[in-house]
């Protein structure tokens, strides 16, 4: 069998899959009367991610070593695991929506090494000394589990601002602590329907999905005016709550792999180059990655945050994911440089 003809056969393969399965998200999202299309886009996904799968297994078998040691096989190892924590989403939130954040990801990581990487740079390649360790899978893998975790926890965020319309709302049961907001200053409530129950300086945000229709008024203490805002449908609240919930429960799994990664990265450093940290860049973006989602956990687990400010901070996330895994590489040279762009 010629595995390197079934490489490019699996690659172009897996691209096409996902540019047909972002239409169908965005088609089901557009016409959400269609509900065959979320099952249609499930089954993409799927078949994108055994055709991944099959890629990176016959590249093992090429090279003799865990297809993780360069830029392409990096991509779609990456790609497989935003698909394979997308498929986990999707189960556990009901939503397409979720797809229609995902899709694109994951379609533009196999556009860019499929048809943009230059042809050596997607051959095979024997591996460097410091790279020919049983550390290469251990660290590298989970790593790079750990970077597609977070980026589609980060995307669940992104896809939470985008539906809540940036209006502040409070969430039940969504993470560990306290819940609600701890905003002194503000009180939305639906008007109409009686008289109003005083506000207290400890006021939240709230919104009672049971409530169909009118407005909502946002009251501000002292003699400020009253400000009306459009209300959310009960619909886009319960997918909302969902989407919060499902972005901490994936960002709480891609933590623990962040955290594993680093320290089996710092183990085997000190074994190849005689120190468990060295400020390389790589390391330091790891450790920022690191603290943005700590920080984020923190927040949501201790100090009840919900809502709009732990979600802008998950989306931070994001692109301080991409900055850690592809933009050290391309502002600059380090350790962690090997068979990428310099």
């Amino acid at each position: 069998m010629d595995l390197v003809a079934l490489q490019n056969g699996l690659d172009n393969a897996a691209f096409a899959i996902l540019f047909l399965t972002l239409l169908v998200y965005w088609v089901g999202a557009a016409f959400p009367r269609m509900p065959y299309l979320s099952a249609l886009g499930t089954t993409g996904m799927a078949i994108a991610n055994l055709c991944i799968a099959a890629l990176l297994a016959a590249r093992w078998l090429e090279a003799g070593y865990f297809p993780i040691s360069n830029l392409y096989e990096s991509l779609f190892f990456l790609t497989w695991g935003i698909t394979t924590i997308h498929l986990i989403a999707e189960n556990k939130s009901g939503s397409r929506l979720v797809g229609v954040v995902t899709a694109p990801v994951a379609m533009g990581i196999a556009a860019f090494a499929t048809l943009t990487l230059p042809t050596d740079m997607q051959a095979s390649a024997p591996l460097v000394p410091a790279l020919k360790s049983n550390w290469l899978m251990m660290h590298v893998s989970v790593m790079m589990l750990s970077y597609a975790t977070l980026m589609v926890g980060a995307l669940m965020a992104i896809a939470f601002l985008i539906v809540t319309q940036g209006q502040a709302i409070e969430l039940k049961g969504s993470s560990v602590g306290t819940g609600g907001f701890r905003d002194s200053r503000l009180r939305l409530r639906r008007a109409g329907g009686g008289s109003e129950p005083a506000l207290s300086s400890g006021s939240a945000i709230s919104v009672d999905p049971r409530t169909n229709g009118g407005t909502v008024t946002l009251e501000l203490p002292s003699t400020q005016p009253k400000v009306k805002v459009e209300p959310l449908t009960p619909q886009r609240l319960s997918l909302a709550e969902s989407l919060d919930n499902i972005s901490y429960r994936i960002i709480g799994l891609g933590f623990p792999l962040l955290t594993i990664g680093i320290i089996a990265g710092a183990v085997w450093a000190n074994e190849a180059w005689g120190s468990y940290w060295s400020w390389d860049p790589k390391e330091t973006w790891a450790l920022i990655t690191w603290l943005v989602f700590a920080a984020y956990l923190h927040a949501r687990m201790t100090r009840g945050w919900q809502g709009r400010r732990p979600a802008i901070l998950a989306a931070t996330g994001f692109a301080v994911v991409w900055v850690c895994y592809l933009g050290v590489n391309l502002l600059g040279k380090g350790l962690h440089s090997y068979g990428w762009f310099f």
